[in-house]
């Protein structure tokens, strides 16, 4: 396997083929045109399964494609827009994470941005069957994250259901992956009966506000467009509960 975690760097995503499904660079190079996409660096010296990828200034590396050997799978326990018996554990992956020279700067948004427009970019990719966004552990078909990431793109909310797990429990919606981006994770307290459709719309406009303040160190209100305030009190230093107002 070619990965770096000595090195300090982790695979942002995985990207699931079906057995022997694994593209070659070539496929990679292919998807490499037009004026909003990435380009290829290194082709000819680059090792066999890797790829270098460049938009934007910022380069990633793609690496388990064919024909090296797969990477690992990814834990994923949250599972979006897939079938009931999906199982991520019968696929080969290749892993996607930042270059070198941006290990450690993962979580920043402006990373992250041109990272998502390049994994929404290899979507197109024959074969591929889901996307798995570790931080979040979440795994989702290619369709669903290519939609949530260009809405994101073209302007609109943080893709909450995409980068960050909102998972629901009879007391509360908790999130999952938000504190790679903002350092803390949060409860949202329901009444009685568990989350209902306006807590789940709450989650995910909470979700972008935090994206974009930033974490919360002492107790405040936060107005979220189209629903409303809600209360927020840091529990220790990487957890929020939240309660409406």
């Amino acid at each position: 396997m070619v990965m770096e975690r000595a090195a300090g760097r982790e695979p942002l995503a995985a990207l699931l083929f079906g057995e022997a499904g694994r593209p070659g660079a070539d496929a990679i190079a292919d998807l490499a045109v037009g004026p909003d996409g990435f380009s290829l660096l290194n082709a000819a010296q680059a090792p066999v399964g890797c790829a270098e990828i460049l938009r934007d200034g910022l380069t990633f590396d793609l690496a388990g494609l064919a024909p090296a050997a797969k990477c690992e799978v990814p834990q994923a326990v949250h599972r979006v827009a897939l079938p009931a018996d999906f199982s991520p554990d019968a696929l080969e992956a290749a892993w996607f994470m930042v270059g070198p020279h941006l290990a450690g700067a993962e979580s920043l948004l402006p990373v992250l941005r041109v990272a998502a427009a390049i994994l929404r970019q290899l979507t197109s990719l024959e074969g591929l069957q889901a996307i798995v966004w570790r931080p979040a552990r979440i795994v989702m078909s290619p369709a669903w994250f290519a939609e949530a990431i260009g809405v994101w793109l073209a302007g609109g909310p943080f893709p909450a259901l995409a980068l960050t797990a909102l998972a629901r429990s009879q007391t509360g919606i908790e999130s999952e992956g938000l504190a790679f981006l903002t350092g803390q994770e949060f409860t949202l307290h329901v009444g009685s009966g568990g989350p209902n459709r306006e807590d789940s719309r709450i989650a995910v406009r909470l979700t972008d506000w935090l994206v974009a303040h930033g974490r919360v160190d002492s107790p405040r209100e936060a107005v979220l467009t189209g629903v409303g305030a809600v209360w927020l009190e840091p529990d220790g230093r990487n957890r929020l509960n939240v309660r409406t107002r």
